[in-house]
């Protein structure tokens, strides 16, 4: 067989076939869905030191300083509320606190796609002083998966005895959902348990353009008493400065380089959509596992708002994991409709374009210049 022939097949180029996600359906137990509510992989080295505020954005300095207290004033506290620091909960005072700290029990940090929300969580997961047993990190997403894995008076028991529970990416898509974690947080609030939590809406917004808010609006309400809020301005920090993201390379292009990336998979785009039905989002993290990098071709529009959602929970799952992506067709800021893009989800699939960008970028040396 000459060189010619063997560089025209991809089996020439690597000893293994790409991996598939087509072909994966995992299962993951509930006792995995607690013990990996810790920071993803991408965050597990930042801490409030390793955040480079924008000069000119103010607010982001100021969240620093506040989250830094706000970690330091959970060094006493038990579930249980006994045993608070002097400073408690958000005050931040240097005078002593009353045995049951008043106002909100928890800090919010509201901003735009980019300004590092999900960072300063992470950093302040990092800065309580608490064994990592005693603190929980999660999505909105894998939050409510947790109690519908454990179910609810369970998922209470287990995240009661927590000093601290983070939540990233705070939105709700449905009233069941607003119903379900406004009782919750009300409950671990009760139990003395902290809360922290980012998202791109107020915590009085929430819900707002997806369904009847204002049938709800008790929910709501009690779940933004829970938090101060802390405004977080600035621009996404993925496009400082940083050159735009690739154009998609051709089917070829992704195919060779699928084959010659050990830990990397293949997949046509229209079929891993039809896939990703067929797997519950709490398993797209599970999805994922061991793999280097992610190789799509045919990269279409979203048919379905339903979809979409699916894929915004898997490129979430792919960013935290690092796990770069490479593709032929459109653009991913051509994945999501124009009616979608302003839908009450329209924070959800901006900060996917900004994240499936980033990772395209990461994926570039995969392709021989």
């Amino acid at each position: 067989m000459s060189s010619s022939t063997a560089a025209s097949k991809p089996s020439a180029i690597a000893e293994a076939s790409p991996l598939s996600l087509c072909t994966r359906e995992p299962h993951v137990p509930a006792d995995r869905l607690v013990a990996e509510m810790v920071p993803p992989p991408r965050f597990d080295s930042v801490r409030f030191s390793t955040y480079i505020p924008d000069p000119n954005q103010p607010s982001q300095i100021e969240a620093v300083g506040v989250l830094e207290d706000f970690a330091g004033g959970l060094g006493g506290a038990h579930a249980s509320g006994a045993g608070k620091t002097k400073r408690g909960f958000l005050g931040f005072g240097r005078s002593k606190a009353p045995k049951t700290p008043a106002g909100p029990r928890g800090v919010y940090l509201d901003g735009g796609y980019g300004v590092g929300k999900t960072h300063l969580l992470a950093s302040l997961w990092h800065a309580t002083p608490a064994e990592p047993s005693l603190k929980a990190f999660g999505t909105f997403v894998e939050l409510t998966n947790l109690v519908g894995a454990l179910g609810f008076q369970q998922t209470v028991q287990t995240l009661s005895g927590h000093r601290l529970l983070c939540i990233d990416e705070f939105e709700l898509d449905d009233p069941g959902d607003t119903v379900l974690v406004s009782t919750l947080l009300g409950k671990l609030v009760d139990a003395g348990v902290a809360l922290a939590a980012t998202s791109n809406t107020l915590p009085g917004k929430l819900g707002e353009g997806r369904f009847a808010a204002a049938d709800f609006l008790r929910e709501i309400q009690g779940l933004s008493a829970h938090f101060r809020a802390l405004r977080i301005d600035g621009e996404d920090y993925r496009h400082r400065g940083l050159p735009e993201a690739p154009a998609p390379y051709s089917d070829e292009q992704v195919t060779k380089a699928a084959y010659a990336t050990e830990g990397a998979s293949l997949d046509d785009f229209p079929h891993l959509l039809e896939h990703l039905a067929r797997v519950h989002p709490s398993r797209y993290g599970a999805l994922t596992d061991g793999l280097k990098a992610v190789c799509l071709t045919d990269v279409q529009p979203i048919p379905d708002q339903s979809t979409a959602l699916r894929l915004v929970v898997l490129a979430d799952r792919l960013y935290d994991r690092e796990v770069p992506v490479l593709a032929s067709g459109l653009p991913f800021d051509q994945l999501f409709s124009e009616e979608m893009l302003k839908g009450g989800y329209r924070k959800k699939y901006f900060r996917a374009i900004s994240r499936l960008t980033a990772l395209a970028r990461d994926a570039k040396g995969l392709v021989p210049a």
